[in-house]
């Protein structure tokens, strides 16, 4: 009976319960998970900037909702958003110091909620895993 179900609710369960408990550990360093996303792609891109166009596609959002993740990280001073020097329509988005610090700190809340995820698996178990969601995900 249990296998009928399909394994979608179970994603969403696991989704719901890891965004709760990665927002609520955030709190704190006043950023929500989606942020996070935010913060670590501009610390990872060249010169830690992007175009918003980038944001969009990366963190998969709208250009509206990307543009609010960027207005409220730039209301707290961890990126600040530019026109691009050969295209004033192109909107440019840098990630500053205090967002440096502020991305660094969030690591360790995304590794400790990992850690709680995968507690109850092997080392074996968690490469495997691992893989599979890998699998799952470029498959869709």
């Amino acid at each position: 009976m249990e296998k009928l179900r399909g394994c979608g609710l179970l994603i969403k369960q696991i989704h719901d319960e890891l965004r709760k408990n990665a927002n609520n550990a955030l709190r704190p360093l006043d950023i929500t998970l989606v942020q996070l996303d935010a913060l670590e792609s501009l610390s990872q891109a060249p010169e830690g900037q992007r175009t918003l166009k980038e944001l969009e596609q990366i963190l998969h959002v709208a250009q509206s909702t990307a543009a609010g993740i960027i207005a409220r990280l730039e209301q707290k001073g961890f990126v600040e958003g530019f026109g691009d020097v050969e295209d004033r329509r192109v909107k440019r988005v840098r990630i500053t110091p205090e967002g440096l610090t502020c991305f660094h700190a969030a690591l360790h809340c995304r590794f400790d909620a990992e850690e709680k995820l995968l507690s109850g698996l092997t080392e074996t178990e968690r490469d495997i895993f691992y893989t599979l969601l890998k699998k799952v995900r470029d498959s869709l």
